[in-house]
């Protein structure tokens, strides 16, 4: 059950569903084209006016093209680490994990405050492994629902369960600097297993999170 809405859980249909094919993350480092970039920069500073050659702008598209490498080309380390536990059926949760990305619609960012939660099965999670794996599918071109479900997706192939909840609170500047420049956060939710078939679960994991 993965849910999008401004005020409240409000059912909504998935865009590019849950079973799409996820971005290879290698391939993707692998694409960047740093010299084109540099042109590219240059180029969009003559494109909406600018003299690129004047004091201000000569370092601007080089500037440029070294954060889109950062952010194509961030490694979140390693993701895998589980610990065996005896904790069986206790809920763990993650929340107040601060990710930026790029929408994919306009290529401007936005913020997420990111909230994870999952049913223990004999496997413990490492805490930091929650922040990195967030990072991980934030640092692409980037819908805030697909993020919510790539973030699922991974939680659930490194720990078995299929019981993982996700809330992810943000911040487009593609709506707060451009069209109808309101400021405003979007949430959206992501609720599997008991999550979704349990109510008190899920009540649960959204006190817990508040």
């Amino acid at each position: 059950m993965d849910h999008a809405h401004n005020n409240g859980f409000n059912r909504q249909n998935r865009q590019n569903g849950h079973d799409e094919q996820l971005v290879n993350f290698e391939v993707l480092a692998k694409k960047v084209d740093y010299p084109r970039l540099l042109e590219l920069g240059r180029e969009l500073l003559i494109a909406i006016g600018e003299d690129p050659d004047r004091e201000g702008l000569l370092e601007t598209p080089r500037r440029w093209a070294d954060s889109w490498r950062e952010f194509i080309e961030y490694d979140p380390g390693k993701t895998e680490t589980c610990f065996d536990s005896m904790a069986v059926d206790q809920m763990v949760c993650v929340s107040g994990l601060r990710v930026s990305s790029l929408c994919e619609h306009h290529m401007l960012p936005f913020w997420c405050d990111v909230a994870i939660g999952y049913i223990a099965d004999n496997k413990i999670l490492g805490l930091s492994k929650f922040a990195r794996i967030a990072h991980q599918f934030a640092h692409r071109l980037q819908l805030q629902e697909r993020l919510g479900q790539q973030i699922a997706d991974e939680i659930t192939r490194i720990t078995g369960t299929e019981n993982v909840a996700v809330v992810l609170k943000g911040e487009h500047l593609c709506m707060t600097s451009r069209g109808i420049r309101t400021p405003g956060k979007m949430t959206s939710s992501v609720m599997r297993g008991v999550f979704r078939s349990e109510s008190e679960t899920r009540m649960e994991f959204l006190r817990l999170i508040e």
